[in-house]
């Protein structure tokens, strides 16, 4: 049965703004306390879905969350009407008020755990949204995520939905950031490459020293489980800790694969060598990996550029094109990397870039930005359609945010009422253009 990997990227929300909450993310921190502008942010994130969708991609959206998020405040001890709870925290608490309107849910690539109907036993899509402990701002992401997810992929005779790993630092699971599909084609079985930063349970495992790891091999485990994986097409590998500790947050900063081919740094794995046979193994020797050496692409270089925050995308033709951020243009060592790249024997042969800076400040990239959902036809034609993009969608997403989204939001914003009004108004209506139903929590009371 023919099978797409559709791309669900993640809309910029209104309160997008530069808190500066993901320690062990340098460009979030870099930025920290700047001024944002969501428009823009919002704007840049829907051209590079209007333009993978006119190269012929299923490309969908998945909506912002609601921000500020009211109720994780009134249940942290803030009461009286809204604007007075926002009165409160920003004279008492300003750090929570930060966290309780981040936009991160835009990075969708973190939002769930996807399994193909081709690899699971049950022959359903499982969805496991991620709990994203190690983050307060992540943390409070997860119910909401699955309303959404279930609202987009609602058809129970081929979505399984289920709920987010327990929240504990033993569980920390941080979705498809770490989670690689690697296989000939998207409709034959594949292997699992689930990539963690530690190990929840066992104290005298190697873990960076400067920033915190993750993502857990208890949380990678379960969710195989979840998703009733086979164990022979599981590979589980370490993130190397030292590259952790130079702000490879999650896998997909340092490493990036697409049906056969794996794109990595040679930093990226703890005991490297070991991991490329065990996935050699697993495919029966039909990976490609091509591995950047540190003597032409240091880690922090591909850090700033987030050049393994790529997307790769395959065309009929059996070849790939690598999406990156204009970052990596503009850098001449990654640039003239990416001109050999293309030049070499591997499936790439095209680079397009994107300016996504707004999305880049706060440290996410393409990749980032997306979550990977591969299909059959019976699936896609399952999928609630109007999340997909088409021409007359994205008119009336630009339309949407050019008419509701501030050009620039500052700290001192953040607690006004009239951004929580904004806001709301916002997205009732997007769940309209989306045909979302009530996905929100201030839609049902």
């Amino acid at each position: 049965m023919k099978a797409i990997e559709a791309n669900f990227d993640g809309l910029v929300g209104p309160t997008h703004n530069y808190a500066g909450l993901s320690a062990g993310n340098i460009a979030s921190t870099e930025h920290k306390r700047q001024a944002s502008n969501p428009r823009q942010a919002a704007l840049q994130g829907l051209a590079k879905m209007k333009a993978l969708h006119d190269m012929g991609f299923v490309q969908g959206v998945l909506p912002p969350q609601a921000r500020p998020d009211i109720d994780t405040l009134r249940r942290l001890g803030f009461a009286g009407t809204d604007a007075r709870v926002l009165e409160a925290v920003a004279r008492q608490a300003p750090e929570l008020l930060s966290a309780c309107c981040s936009a991160s849910s835009m990075w969708t690539a973190n939002a769930a755990t996807v399994s193909a109907s081709f690899d699971t036993q049950d022959g359903k899509v499982h969805f496991t949204p991620a709990n994203l402990v190690s983050k307060f701002h992540r943390s409070i992401e997860h119910k909401s995520t699955a309303r959404i997810l279930k609202a987009v992929f609602n058809d129970g005779q081929y979505f399984q939905h289920h709920p987010a790993l327990p929240g504990t630092g033993v569980l920390g699971d941080e979705g498809a950031a770490n989670h690689t599909r690697l296989c000939s084609n998207y409709h034959q079985p594949a292997i699992s490459f689930f990539v963690f930063g530690r190990y929840g349970l066992d104290e005298t495992r190697p873990v960076p020293g400067r920033y915190p790891a993750r993502q857990t091999l208890e949380a990678s485990r379960a969710v195989a489980r979840q998703h009733r994986l086979k164990d022979e097409a599981v590979v589980y590998a370490q993130q190397n800790p030292d590259v952790i500790d130079s702000g490879v947050f999650h896998n997909d900063v340092i490493a990036v694969g697409n049906q056969h081919l794996l794109l990595c740094h040679e930093k990226a794995f703890l005991e490297q060598a070991e991991v490329y046979k065990t996935l050699q193994k697993a495919t029966a020797g039909q990976l490609q990996i091509v591995e950047v050496p540190e003597s032409r692409i240091r880690v922090e270089t591909a850090v700033q550029t987030y050049l393994f925050n790529s997307q790769l995308l395959s065309r009929d033709d059996g070849k790939m094109i690598m999406v990156v951020p204009s970052e990596c243009e503009n850098n001449p060592t990654v640039s003239n990397y990416l001109s050999e790249l293309v030049n070499t024997d591997n499936p790439i042969d095209q680079i397009m870039a994107f300016d996504l800076r707004q999305s880049m400040n706060n440290g996410g990239g393409p990749a980032c930005l997306r979550l990977r959902v591969v299909l059959n036809e019976q699936e896609l034609q399952a999928v609630n359609p109007h999340c997909l993009i088409t021409d007359s969608l994205y008119s009336q997403l630009t339309q949407w945010v050019e008419s509701h989204y501030r050009d620039q939001l500052k700290e001192s914003d953040l607690a006004d009422p009239k951004l929580l009004t904004e806001s709301r108004e916002a997205l009732d209506q997007l769940t309209q253009i989306l045909g979302l139903g009530s996905v929100y929590s201030f839609q049902k009371k």
